[in-house]
């Protein structure tokens, strides 16, 4: 099957994981990190208010609502201990302007990015905002004018999308986010601030609530990446994939 060929599905399926690992590339790096600590921010504290500004000066519980999988705790000391620092909105797009400075390090010699940025707008567009906060709050930010800097950052804002489907979905088959965090990392259970020794059971039953919460995840993406025709299609897979290719 050649890209143009592609269904809407096709594309959700083989692009989804490449984007969800992408999205999250810049936030560790020692330019990004680096970035923080000009503002007195730690590592945590800048991931959390630089990815949770974008929804505004608000309280602990509304980012734990938008992000889902962390421990309420540490939701709260890295929120509440970032916001003494920078006002969250500044940091939002403090956090987009690094996205912006990965993409143009590391996507320079990329060919093809523009073709993929028209897709890739097309289907943020498109997107139902509808009960996707932090998705909805980055896909407003302005982009960046060249097209590898604006490639990085709408591939973020895609990440958002994603997840932000995929917590939703989670929701709706009875899952709590925490259990889903659990089956899906459970080797960072603890990093995202839970106690190991009270985690919940994980019955079978759960585990096929949340490999029907993948696939409900994926229904939720079709509508928008229906927009794209075939040259569309062809367009963003191949800029999903030159774009993993020049990170890795």
């Amino acid at each position: 099957m050649t890209p143009s060929d592609m269904t809407p599905g096709d594309l959700v399926q083989a692009t989804s994981g490449p984007i969800g690992s992408i999205g999250s590339s810049f936030y560790f790096t020692p330019e990004t990190l680096g970035a923080g600590k000009a503002l007195g921010l730690n590592g945590m504290q800048w991931y959390f208010i630089g990815r949770g500004g974008v929804l505004g000066d608000v309280e602990a519980p509304v980012v734990q609502s938008a992000f889902g999988y962390f421990a309420p705790a540490v939701v709260a000391k890295m929120w509440n201990g970032a916001k003494e620092k920078i006002a969250p909105r500044d940091a939002a797009r403090r956090y987009h302007e690094c996205a912006a400075e990965h993409g143009r390090a590391k996507l320079g010699a990329v060919e093809g990015l523009g073709a993929f940025n028209e897709a890739a707008r097309a289907v943020m567009a498109a997107a139902d905002p509808a009960g996707l906060a932090l998705f909805a709050g980055l896909a407003a930010e302005p982009l960046a004018d060249d097209d590898a800097a604006r490639a990085f950052q709408l591939v973020t804002v895609l990440r958002e999308l994603r997840g932000s489907q995929h917590l939703v979905a989670v929701i709706a088959q009875g899952l709590t986010a925490e259990k889903a965090h659990l089956i899906k990392r459970p080797n960072d259970y603890k990093t995202f601030g839970y106690d190991e020794a009270a985690a919940p059971a994980v019955t079978d039953d759960d585990r096929a609530a949340m490999a029907a919460a993948e696939a409900v995840t994926d229904k939720l993406a079709l509508p928008a990446f229906s927009v794209l025709d075939g040259a569309g299609a062809a367009a963003f897979a191949a800029g999903v994939k030159a774009i993993g290719a020049a990170l890795a």
